[in-house]
């Protein structure tokens, strides 16, 4: 699904007991080749390649790889998708960056477990960072809560928000983070606010998909959070 001009949403899916889950990174053309943001969790590489195939990208042309945050399942397949693709730039808040390259181990993760294979952090990310696309400017935002360093990336030029986890679609209609996986839902709640002073008119998240909601929905969404999350 192209969201905007050269913006493409893209699908991974896995088995579960409870049924198929579906994944949703997005490939961003750049002027210097495609720009990933997020890949997937370990073993979604050759799934990660398929999708871009459908919007004729190639994996190996990969230019940059943006993660909003750390959760295994946007970083987990980093390794293997670097390996396939042309040495691309990896890029992260500086505050996930210790979680993605092995100095911290991931936050939700079992500490007695296996984690994702880490990866050196090429450029560590600040609020307000803006990428150069073929939709044009991709602005960073800083919206931790839901995972440290945790970024969602607005494109005001295409109305569009690609909210990482700081929102979530369910069934069509947006909603707010998942509180089983969210540390901090008065932070998340906070990012939530941040979110509701941009103008948007179609937002995407990982998880759910393409919303066809805006600002309004996000004012509201947040409102009804800080009644209940935010003292």
């Amino acid at each position: 699904m192209e969201l905007a001009d050269g913006v493409y949403a893209l699908e991974l899916t896995m088995e579960r007991e409870e049924g198929t889950a579906a994944f949703h990174p997005v490939a961003v053309e750049t002027p210097r080749g495609p720009l990933l943001v997020d890949v997937g969790l370990p073993g979604q590489t050759d799934q990660l390649a398929a999708a871009l195939s459908e919007h004729g990208l190639d994996l190996s042309e990969a230019r940059a790889i943006v993660l909003t945050h750390h959760d295994g399942d946007h970083a987990g397949c980093l390794a293997s998708a670097c390996e396939r693709a042309s040495d691309p730039v990896v890029y992260a808040h500086e505050a996930a960056a210790p979680y993605v390259d092995g100095r911290e181990f991931p936050v939700k993760s079992d500490p007695d477990g296996d984690r994702y294979e880490p990866v050196p952090i090429d450029v560590e990310l600040q609020d307000g960072v803006t990428f150069r696309t073929k939709a044009g400017p991709m602005r960073a935002v800083f919206t931790p809560g839901h995972a440290p360093g945790h970024l969602a990336f607005h494109l005001p030029e295409a109305g569009l928000l690609l909210a990482g986890d700081a929102l979530r679609g369910d069934d069509g209609e947006l909603v707010g983070p998942a509180e089983h996986f969210t540390p901090d839902m008065a932070e998340a709640t906070r990012s939530v606010g941040r979110l509701a002073e941009l103008d948007v008119e179609t937002i995407h998240c990982y998880h759910g998909g393409t919303v066809d909601a805006g600002t309004a929905e996000v004012e509201a969404i947040y409102e009804s959070l800080a009644a209940e999350h935010v003292g």
